[in-house]
């Protein structure tokens, strides 16, 4: 008797192990991304930077993990909420075990927890990078948290939550675009704005140039493979959708990397990597809402026009105030506004029918209203995103300890070290040193100009003229 009653449950379980496996496989691949990302983001910063931007995209896959166990989970997710944002009933993961979340109806909730736990940490990582040179580390702390309360919560449940506005109005967004891609770009210009540009950047003598294109096509390697569980594990299902998801997702990007690339061609008639990287992950970054409910072929439209409009972005940033260090914005805002309106057009009702979602479809299928929602679903997540953004850090800005930009003088010696107390290419001086002990002069000034030719990571890369006396130096306050 009770073997057939094992049985029998084994049966009607709706937990399938297949799909479980492929999802926690995802959760894997997902967290790949956020060293990913700070590897390529260390690679577009300044050699004396470099370390902080891989760093702060660790504190937030330590900080923003331990906000969604306490309440992240519960407000973005909750099945039980209203229309606006997730009640508290699994507070603390409670009520978080075996049975399925109704979003993820094959795999325990413990499982679909933690998957969507990577997206939460990634998201608010994304927007650091436009604070490159200048972000305060501690307070970055404090962002990390509140950020994720008060508004990736409330986007993400508004967009996948069962009763969230978005999602009930219709407006389809597979993977992230609303809340992980255009929360996360808006986020970057408002923390721009607020830190202000560095110093000495319109200055003809700077140089604020990738360091190391080596950690950028690295970081471009893992965000492009971590992709795949992005996107297709977002199919919460090991099957054709999931496929579906990973063919349209290599495509887009592909396109998109070529693209960037060949536009930038047009100005020094040579291949760039960075270009080429920077282009694929714009692709990436379009195709994320659609990639479960797009064809193949669309997937090439994707990838062409993100690398595109992205990559013009770029161009048109620097014609206004704001400081988007490493074009944080340009992508994901830009790049998330438009994967969000071609999905609009190229959803398919065929392709969502994969795995049995029902959708009207896009433009492609006769929908266009399905453009209006889309549209709609941009101007709520970028507004809100950007508006409660901005808040938050002029709030910090008013309590000492919490001031978000560091002072120039630290600016000037380089976040490693001002905040670190590291240098990312230290063990590189020191056996430099350690290689030439008699080749240094006795004068401090033929001392100086060879420590310089001894260490060209550091000097070739230095992005600023600096005074020779302290007292030259004049910090400007941000308020």
């Amino acid at each position: 008797m009770s073997s057939n009653s094992t049985d029998v449950a084994a049966v009607v379980s709706p937990i399938d192990t297949g799909d479980t496996a492929w999802i926690l496989m995802s959760a894997g691949l997902v967290f790949l991304m956020i060293p990913g990302l700070g590897y390529f983001y260390s690679g577009m910063a300044t050699s004396k930077s470099a370390l902080s931007m891989i760093f702060v995209c660790m504190l937030s896959l330590a900080v923003v993990p331990i906000q969604w166990y306490i309440w992240g989970y519960s407000l973005a997710l909750s099945p039980t909420g209203g229309k606006f944002i997730g009640n508290l009933e699994f507070a603390f993961l409670a009520k978080v075990g075996n049975e399925p979340h109704p979003m993820a109806p094959t795999i325990p909730a413990t499982v679909y927890a933690i998957f969507q736990c990577m997206f939460s940490a990634l998201t608010p990582a994304l927007a650091l990078g436009a604070t490159a040179e200048r972000v305060r580390l501690i307070p970055a702390l404090v962002y990390f948290f509140v950020w994720s309360t008060l508004v990736y919560d409330p986007i993400a449940y508004w967009t996948w939550g069962v009763n969230g506005f978005l999602h009930t109005a219709g407006s389809l967004d597979f993977a992230g675009g609303t809340p992980v891609h255009m929360a996360s770009g808006f986020a970057a210009l408002a923390y721009a704005m607020v830190l202000g540009r560095r110093h000495g950047l319109k200055d003809a003598s700077s140089e604020y140039k990738p360091h190391n294109y080596s950690n950028i096509m690295l970081g471009t390697a893992l965000l492009w493979f971590g992709w795949f569980g992005f996107n297709g594990g977002s199919a919460v299902m090991a099957g054709a959708k999931a496929g579906q998801a990973m063919i349209v997702t290599h495509i887009a990007a592909a396109c998109g990397g070529l693209t960037w690339m060949l536009l930038q061609y047009r100005h020094e008639k040579k291949l760039s990597s960075f270009g080429f990287c920077c282009g694929a992950v714009a692709g990436l970054v379009a195709i994320t809402p659609g990639s479960g409910f797009t064809t193949a072929w669309a997937a090439l439209i994707y990838g062409v026009v993100a690398g595109a409009m992205c990559h013009f972005a770029v161009e048109l940033k620097d014609k206004y105030w704001f400081d988007d260090a490493l074009d944080v914005f340009a992508v994901h805002g830009v790049g998330g506004v438009v994967g969000n309106m071609l999905t609009g057009f190229f959803a398919s009702a065929s392709i969502a029918a994969v795995d049995g979602t029902e959708i009207p479809g896009g433009g492609i299928d006769g929908h266009w209203k399905q453009l209006l929602l889309q549209l709609f679903a941009c101007g709520v997540g970028a507004g809100w995103s950007f508006v409660v953004t901005y808040l938050i850090l002029r709030i910090m800005n008013f309590i000492p300890f919490l001031r978000v930009r560091v002072d120039h003088e630290d600016e000037v010696l380089g976040i490693d070290m001002a905040q670190m107390g590291e240098d990312y290419y230290a063990a590189i001086k020191e056996d430099s040193q350690q290689q030439h002990p008699i080749a240094l002069p006795q004068s401090a000034t033929s001392s100086s100009s060879m420590v310089e030719k001894l260490e060209p990571h550091h000097h070739s890369t230095n992005h600023y003229d600096l005074p020779t006396s302290s007292s030259s130096i004049q910090p400007e306050r941000v308020v």
